[in-house]
């Protein structure tokens, strides 16, 4: 936008050339009008028009909730007006005359900054959609999960979801569920472990009336309340043999026959599966089927312990605080000491031991305000700086929980009397610098 019509030519034919798409304009008037629509990325603006300047166009163009970046035009004695346009949110000036690189160098640095700009929108956007589904994503590792967790949601696809205890196995199995076009339907969990076996079978696939002493009444199973929506499987791991024979069934076959009769009936649910245990260790054992194994490992999603996604554990804690805070029906904080107590800790438990020491933190407090002190076990877990967990308490503690300490701090150490020099704390510590930032990041110190 400029009102000399030789510069409007120059610049449209050296831009076109570089593979931008132009406009060119010389009324401040009907560049407004155009600009509105919201197709521009960029708007190059002279300072001095007449009828309407540069800085009036920019104020009224975001009046407009235009959000194309400026980048104005200032001849000689027009500098004054440019500094003043960024102050007011112009986003670079160039000033007259100029040469060619010097435009098309702004203009990248331009362009590279709106592709950020888009990147980081559409983050934000997933992080936000992911937390409508209870899920903290703040770290990679967590947000590899749920990428994966995206693109396999529409499919009807098994999914086999491994990782600790209190990971988030269901979490996510939710989040799942939520995504894909079944999500107006029911989402039916059970676990698997927690069900007696001799009553197993007739929970999933329900009976008839009869079937065994007790069938007074026939039963629906839970494939067939399921039915049109998902149904979890969780800790598949604990099915025994010979329902893993008749789940393998029923997922080759999409049918189900209730206990007590010959007929079968249709199943269509969405199976998920998730288990914390290692099913390929179970399968070379023989405690779990190679055949069921690769029916429901078609996409695997393994959700990695607390430990080792650190960055999550802020987002996380403010997630839970709420949900504490809903529950005991006061707000409930955390102060930055009590944050601090949380980091350091390893929380074997994962997600459900963090939930838990909040609410137990929540319950002793008084004011609502969780304190370092006020963290049942943080002690220990994580001691007094330089105190063993054992000494903490005079309780004997897990050998593996005692040794995972002791590098931490024995690494913490090093670190300090090294003032923080990664590669001097490698060489006191005789290991390479690549192994120094594994244990930084596997105890949080990095």
């Amino acid at each position: 936008m400029d009102d000399d019509p030789g510069l409007r030519r120059s610049l449209t034919l050296l831009l076109d050339g570089e593979g931008f798409q132009v406009t060119a304009e010389g009324d401040a008037v009907r560049a407004l009008e155009r600009a509105k629509d919201g197709s521009f990325d960029i708007i190059l603006c002279d300072v001095r028009m007449p009828v309407m300047d540069g800085l009036e166009f920019l104020r009224r163009y975001q009046k407009a909730e235009g959000d194309a970046l400026m980048i104005m035009m200032s001849a000689y004695g027009a500098e004054d007006a440019a500094i003043e346009a960024l102050k007011e949110g112009a986003y670079d000036y160039l000033p007259k005359p100029f040469k060619s690189d010097e435009l098309l160098l702004t203009l990248r640095k331009a362009e590279e900054r709106e592709r950020l700009r888009g990147r980081v929108a559409s983050l934000e956007a997933e992080l936000a959609r992911w937390r409508d589904h209870d899920v903290v994503a703040d770290s990679t590792a967590m947000r590899n999960v749920m990428d994966l967790a995206t693109r396999v949601a529409p499919h009807a696809t098994t999914v086999l979801i491994t990782g600790e205890s209190g990971t988030g196995k269901e979490v996510v199995a939710r989040a799942i569920h939520k995504m894909c076009p079944r999500r107006d339907k029911r989402f039916v969990a059970v676990n698997c472990g927690a069900i007696p076996e001799s009553l197993l079978e007739s929970e999933l696939f329900g009976h008839a009336r009869g079937a065994f002493t007790g069938a007074t009444a026939d039963k629906t199973g839970l494939f067939e309340e399921a039915h049109g929506g998902t149904l979890l499987l969780d800790e598949i791991g604990e099915l025994p043999l010979l329902l893993q024979v008749k789940l393998l069934r029923v997922l080759q076959e999409g049918e189900i026959r209730r206990v007590g009769e010959s007929a079968a009936r249709k199943a269509d649910a969405r199976v998920l599966a998730a288990t914390a245990r290692n099913l390929e260790s179970d399968v070379r054992e023989g405690r779990f089927r190679e055949d069921l194994y690769y029916r429901i490992n078609v996409v695997h999603i393994h959700i990695p312990p607390l430990r080792e996604r650190p960055q999550d554990v802020d987002g996380l804690v403010a997630a839970l605080l709420e949900r504490v805070s809903a529950r005991s029906g006061r707000q409930v904080t955390i102060t930055a000491d009590g944050l601090e107590a949380v980091r350091r800790s390893p929380w074997p438990g994962n997600v459900r031991e963090l939930e838990n020491a909040l609410e137990r933190s929540a319950v002793l407090s008084p004011d609502g305000v969780i304190q370092a002190g006020a963290f049942p076990g943080a002690a220990t877990r994580v001691g007094a700086q330089g105190q063993a967990p054992s000494e903490a308490t005079g309780e004997p503690v897990p050998l593996k929980q005692a040794v995972e300490w002791a590098e931490r701090e024995t690494v913490r150490r090093a670190l300090g009397q090294a003032d923080g020099n990664r590669r001097e704390a490698a060489r006191l510590l005789e290991i390479s610098v690549r192994s120094l930032f594994y244990k930084l990041k596997q105890h949080g110190l990095d």
